[in-house]
């Protein structure tokens, strides 16, 4: 084949890589500032991309070109929505502003208004419990199980929804959105290996096999070997004072791996539990291993948290909060989080807490010979 004739064959198909990744947002708003910009903006890895078109007559067009779906925000005068942007032409248009826009026209956003009138109860309800726990007054804040009251009502409504989350991914396999949203439900609930992995298992092959399928793929892998029955991975890190400490230096006893930082308030707030557990079954084999995720140079911060919260067991942390190599060893999507492990290193549960975790122990400890 001649050079130019090669040359030529690569830059068409080149081209034609680049058009098939090409978007388009389409926009007409019934009313809006006629000076403003409509911007998009959306985050691979810690970068942030952005493009934009100036509105005219209520219209705008913006184009780009993506390597694979990403969610992403559409602002107009510091207000903005949220989206799927993908390849193909987007439609955004609202009678009045961008806050009432519908988005449609490409396949995730279609069918994402399929899953958002799904969810519409469960959303009703937790607006509403929301509303409700802002609305108390400080003495029925104060009141012993006022937290755990809204935690159990809060944690029925995420039961629910994870329910109809699942639902959707098993109606719709030939849906990229189905594998975002079996992505979002991984990051955000912690799940079981055995939870999710046969939801991934009935995607069409491509769904699975596309970039983000190849990317959840390998976060299945991290569930997998975390699972409960696996061996837990062995890590080292840095307790308060430098020394290196290791998993495997606790072999023999039960040991709960509790991720957790100082600036977490929903870790702060399981404290309490931890270190009445530790109390009652300190002297029994067990022990805690907790792991921070505080910041560079978070370290006072860290210091400062374990001995206000009374935090007597054992604490590591390489400071580099979710860049630690520990958050993707065991998959650490959201904190606090936490694992148990047997004497033999094999993991027995997995975000068990308050009074579950006592439970679990007890029935453990009951049964050693």
């Amino acid at each position: 084949m001649r050079p130019f004739l090669l040359i030529s064959l690569l830059l068409t198909s080149s081209l034609l890589r680049a058009q098939g990744n090409v978007y388009k947002i389409e926009g007409k708003l019934g009313k809006v500032n006629p000076t403003a910009t409509a911007y998009v903006r959306y985050i691979v890895g810690k970068t942030v991309h952005s493009d934009s078109a100036q509105i005219q007559n209520g219209r705008f067009l913006i184009t780009g070109a993506i390597d694979q779906p990403h969610y992403a925000w559409l602002f107009i005068d510091r207000t903005a929505i949220r989206f799927y942007l993908e390849p193909g032409t987007i439609s955004v248009t609202s009678p009045d502003s961008i806050q009432n826009a519908v988005v449609s026209g490409s396949p995730m956003n279609s069918d994402h208004l399929k899953i958002k009138k799904l969810l519409k109860s469960t959303d009703q309800q937790m607006a509403m419990l929301r509303k409700e726990y802002q609305a108390a007054t400080p003495e029925q804040r104060k009141e012993k199980d006022f937290e755990e009251r809204f935690e159990k009502r809060s944690d029925a409504i995420s039961a629910q929804e994870r329910k109809l989350k699942a639902q959707f991914i098993q109606e719709n396999p030939a849906s990229m959105l189905s594998l975002y949203v079996l992505k979002d439900y991984t990051d955000w609930f912690a799940p079981e290996f055995s939870e999710v992995e046969p939801l991934f298992s009935r995607l069409l092959e491509t769904v699975k096999t596309s970039k983000p399928g190849q990317e959840y793929a390998k976060t299945l892998a991290v569930l997998q070997a975390t699972s409960v029955g696996a061996t837990a991975p062995e890590f080292v890190q840095p307790d308060t004072l430098g020394r290196a400490i290791s998993l495997s230096g606790f072999r023999g006893k039960y040991v709960l791996i509790d991720f957790w930082a100082s600036w977490c308030g929903p870790c702060r707030a399981e404290n309490p539990n931890l270190v009445k557990t530790f109390q009652q079954y300190k002297d029994k084999n067990f022990t805690i291993l907790s792991v921070s995720l505080d910041k560079p140079g978070g370290k006072e911060a860290w210091l400062k948290a374990i001995h206000k919260d009374h935090l007597d067991w054992t604490h590591v942390s390489e400071l580099k909060q979710w860049d630690s190599e520990i958050v993707k060893q065991y998959a650490i999507q959201v904190i606090p989080q936490n694992v148990l492990i047997g004497p033999d290193g094999k993991v027995l549960a997995k975000n068990i807490r308050g009074e579950a975790l006592g439970i679990k122990l007890a029935e453990l400890l009951t049964k050693r010979p």
